[in-house]
């Protein structure tokens, strides 16, 4: 039996206090030594807040959407509890709420095997579950483990509605079991078709119900699309938001959402991403429009959106444009490929896998990920490569196979001397340094925080 809430909560706010006066990160351990002390501590504090609480999941884009989401709350004028740094386990969660003074709602990202033990007791108002991609696989086996995970949490916790990617056959698949067990499910989606996706459909290309080969009229990205089995009635539901009118430019994404019934309700807009960043902010606007977040205030949120949390992070350093990202897994590699590939500048790339438990120990999946659509830039010479990380020797082994060659960097810093050492920068003879070559790093979770610390440490010398 665990001590008292009121006991462990004042533990995990010491060990916060301590953490942070060694200048230490205090995302985690504070919430592991309550839950010690009173494993169900976050069901005490969920109570405390006035409105509840939303919890967004899904293998890729978490982060983003459950910051967009947070932020657009409080442009509309409510107190937030947010996991912001992207601690997304459930003492993540509980370290997020040691310090809950009443807020309005809690908004919190989730791993989504974490969720069968987070969603009973937060009791969520809402679960918005973005997309489900093979990740992980030693953690977290194959997708049907983790659809039975989330199908579990919401058995767990009835009162929790869905908001679903509608677009996603996998997500669909489990909505379609939740809501069979009482869920309220809501679903969103892009309403028009978009030019080919030059990517394959790695995984869902048979129906959750009888195992037909699903077929597309179209797809976005992945398995993301408007899908339908030509055997029974496993098809894209129908859709409560839709995206239309879309843009998608390296300068950002923009869009129209309509309702169910196809009636304008916002234009939406953001200086980010690629496609993939589509279906996040609508999820994210699906979410706080249930939350009572205006359409204006949901825009004011996305113009002043910058988290600074590596995901999409931008900097200039060395006369170079710096773009650091996170890319965890075969999906999230070739989104990214994407947007680099729409850059239309000569430009380098730095490869960081590593294989800490949080990663995987298995990265196997790097012969899934499509490198070799870059092979031709870097034929005529306008994409470089360096390979970095735990795991470096295998990243540069994949990019031989892919046609490239890439040299090993342990930090941003040898690969920019590498790069700076090979020769041409990629700018033109006589050009000032500003037009150096821009350079993408793209990281899997473990090294992804090492590079933005060091890049935020030569920003801040600048």
């Amino acid at each position: 039996m665990g001590l008292p809430a009121p006991i462990a909560r004042a533990a995990g706010r010491a060990t916060s206090r301590l953490l942070r006066l060694a200048g230490r990160n205090a995302s985690q351990l504070p919430g592991r030594v309550a839950l010690a002390l009173d494993s169900q501590l976050l069901a005490s504090l969920a109570p405390g807040l006035a409105e509840g609480a939303v919890v967004v999941c899904g293998t890729n884009g978490k982060t983003t959407t459950t910051n967009v989401i947070a932020r657009a709350c409080q442009e509309a004028g409510f107190s937030v509890d947010c996991n912001w740094r992207g601690a997304n386990m459930l003492a993540g969660i509980t370290s997020a709420m040691l310090y809950d003074k009443g807020a309005d709602w809690a908004v919190m990202e989730a791993d989504e095997l974490s969720c069968v033990h987070v969603l009973p007791q937060l009791k969520p108002r809402w679960l918005v579950l973005l997309n489900l991609f093979r990740d992980q696989l030693d953690r977290a086996g194959e997708i049907d483990h983790v659809q039975d995970c989330l199908v579990e949490a919401l058995a767990a916790s009835p009162g929790t509605g869905l908001i679903v990617c509608g677009d996603d056959p996998l997500s669909v698949g489990v909505a379609r079991r939740a809501h069979a067990a009482g869920t309220e499910v809501l679903a969103f989606g892009i309403d028009e078709e978009l030019p080919p996706p030059p990517d394959r459909v790695p995984e869902a290309r048979f129906c959750q119900v009888c195992g037909a080969e699903l077929g597309y009229e179209w797809r976005a990205y992945a398995q993301l699309g408007a899908f339908a089995c030509p055997a029974c009635d496993f098809a894209r539901p129908p859709l409560a938001w839709r995206a239309k009118a879309i843009d998608v430019s390296p300068k950002g994404v923009s869009f129209e959402v309509r309702d169910g019934e196809d009636r304008p309700l916002a234009e939406v807009s953001a200086g980010f991403g690629g496609t993939y960043m589509v279906y996040n902010l609508l999820g994210a606007f699906a979410a706080a429009s249930l939350m009572g977040v205006s359409p204006e205030a949901f825009n004011r949120a996305l113009a002043g959106y910058d988290p600074k949390n590596g995901r999409l992070q931008h900097y200039r350093l060395r006369g170079r444009e710096i773009v650091l990202n996170l890319a965890k897994n075969p999906t999230g590699f070739n989104q990214n490929i994407s947007l680099m590939l729409a850059d239309e500048r000569p430009k380098a790339a730095f490869f960081v896998i590593n294989d800490d438990y949080n990663d995987g120990k298995d990265i196997s999946w790097i012969w899934d990920v499509d490198f070799e659509r870059l092979a031709g830039e870097a034929e005529a010479g306008r994409l470089r490569v360096v390979a970095g990380g735990h795991r470096a020797n295998d990243v540069q082994v994949r990019m031989k196979y892919a046609g490239m060659r890439a040299p090993i960097a342990l930090t941003v810093a040898e690969a920019l001397a590498a790069l700076e050492g090979a020769g041409s920068s990629g700018a033109p003879a006589g050009s000032d340094a500003a037009e150096l070559e821009p350079l993408y790093v793209l990281c899997n979770y473990s090294a992804l925080w090492p590079a933005k610390a060091e890049l935020d440490r030569e920003a801040e010398a600048l």
